[in-house]
């Protein structure tokens, strides 16, 4: 792509004077840089990239991005840019360096705490079953059919999303579901993807490291509805928004797009519960395009509200009622949530990725309310950690959830990353009172954790091994080692280890 071509995207920029070049890649890794390269400086919580400006120059980059020049070589013949903000500029370059490929495809894009991945899951399911060839991008890979690739984080920086988004479209691809996280809202990343359909799940205590405020968490999200449906050029466009949660009520929706409420009552599309056990879920449903009655392969109700955002998803890319119906009724899951491990020992096995207060709260209100209507004695057992180098102030409020809604606990570690595991686990415990200490066991080494809660676990009872979900790997330092809780469960029960 040309010098030109490509800067045409940023308004100002006097493109007679560009040089005729050929750029080859844009980036903000210096280290990625290749002869013909534009370089965009950005500046990070903890890296500036502007130090990283004479690695660039040095690899052969033909272009700079960058809010401040005082970096640049005196003798760079590139050209360069100044912006107010790289991350803006670095959003506009890419989708313009891959020729904009989301503009090519139907556009979802899931917010929210908790259910951003179900959703995109199910979304997925419907939108294939319709014949709609559709690409995830999210939390646990980014994949169209059976084409896999690894994902490093929720919502990956402009140049990879958008060069993914690329592969899905000339791979056949006719819509995108896309996990949209408040990081990524915040800097930018997603502001090309024009969004056919944006949906909101909920807000619960998550990212303070980051945000600092639930306020400021808050806004993040509200830039979907708003900011980025004002520039969508997607006509007719949706706003799916769950009313039951506080601040889905307060989100402010663009003008041009259709808002559809979901919930229990009161909303666009609502659902009531009519069975429900460890493995099934039927419910009717009302929607704006009609009725009907859906049987969910899936235990809790916070899977319903995940599926009713789904359905109003399908139904908002013109996919009929019943359709999306039999695709919910076929659907396989997801990866680590309220994932069944098979057994041969009557345990009812779980594992699940919440990592939140509300997750973990959502999760085991479902496990007690399926024993409760199953009329069962079992025992719940939770086994959970909390992450290093993350929100502290959660870890006594897992604890609160998990002593609130189980018959034991079981305190171990998660992903402590640079932090001692002993010093989350003690974080953990000051949502123990001493009234409940009998109830809380601690292990430090998490397969242990597992090991010895399944072997202490009686016929029938129910466990659930929290916070890491679909994760094959532990991170402890900086490094990543193999380990899936999904594994360690099957292996120990058939007993290999």
């Amino acid at each position: 792509m040309k010098l030109q071509h490509l800067f045409s995207i940023i308004p100002g920029i006097p493109l007679h004077a560009l040089p005729e070049i050929e750029i080859t890649g844009i980036f903000n890794d210096a280290r990625l840089i290749k002869p013909g390269c534009v370089f965009v400086a950005i500046r990070g919580s903890k890296l500036d990239g502007h130090t990283f400006i004479n690695d660039a120059v040095s690899k052969g980059a033909a272009a700079l991005v960058v809010e401040d020049r005082s970096g640049i070589p005196a003798d760079y013949a590139g050209f360069v840019f100044q912006v107010d903000n790289s991350r803006e500029a670095l959003d506009l370059l890419a989708s313009r360096f891959y020729e904009d490929p989301a503009n090519e495809m139907f556009c979802f894009g899931v917010t929210g705490t908790n259910g951003k991945t179900s959703v995109t899951y199910m979304i997925e399911a419907i939108l294939d079953y319709a014949q709609v060839p559709t690409g995830v991008i999210g939390t646990v890979n980014h994949h169209l059919g059976a084409k896999v690739w690894p994902s490093e984080m929720t919502t990956p920086d402009p140049v990879f999303l958008q060069k993914r988004l690329r592969e899905f479209r000339d791979d056949g691809a006719r819509a995108v579901a896309m996990e949209v996280s408040s990081h990524a809202l915040d800097q930018h990343r997603v502001d090309s993807v024009p969004f056919n359909t944006v949906i909101f799940t909920n807000l619960t205590r998550d990212h303070l490291d980051y945000h600092e405020t639930m306020d400021k968490y808050f806004e993040s999200k509200q830039r979907l509805f708003t900011d980025l449906m004002w520039k969508t050029n997607k006509r007719p466009c949706f706003a799916i928004i769950n009313t039951e949660d506080k601040y889905g009520r307060r989100l402010r929706v663009a003008d041009p797009a259709v808002l559809w409420t979901y919930g229990a009552k009161d909303s666009d599309l609502r659902f009531k519960i009519k069975r429900m056990d460890f493995a099934l879920t039927t419910f009717d449903v009302q929607t704006p395009l009609g009725n009907a009655e859906v049987e969910l392969p899936m235990s809790g109700t916070h899977n319903v509200m995940n599926a009713m955002a789904a359905l109003g998803a399908g139904l908002s890319a013109g996919v009929p009622l019943p359709v999306c119906v039999e695709a919910l009724n076929k659907f396989t899951g997801v990866p680590g949530r309220l994932q069944s491990v098979p057994n041969s020992q009557n345990l009812s096995v779980f594992v699940d990725y919440a990592h939140s207060p509300d997750a973990l709260e959502n999760v085991l209100t479902a496990l007690n309310k399926v024993r409760e209507n199953l009329k069962s004695s079992a025992r719940i057992w939770t086994i959970f950690g909390c992450g290093g180098d993350r929100d502290k102030g959660k870890r006594p409020l897992m604890a609160e959830m998990a002593l609130k809604y189980s018959d034991s606990v079981v305190i171990t570690s998660d992903n402590p990353r640079t932090e001692e595991p002993q010093a989350i686990i003690n974080d953990i415990l000051k949502g123990v009172p001493d009234s409940e200490k009998t109830k809380v066991s601690v292990k430090v080494d998490r397969k242990e954790a597992i090991l010895e809660t399944l072997k202490k676990a009686q016929d029938g009872d129910v466990i659930l091994i929290a916070g890491k979900g679909h994760e094959d790997y532990q991170i402890i330092g900086t490094t990543k080692f193999p380990f899936s809780d999904v594994q360690v469960a099957q292996e120990a029960m058939q007993g290999r280890v």
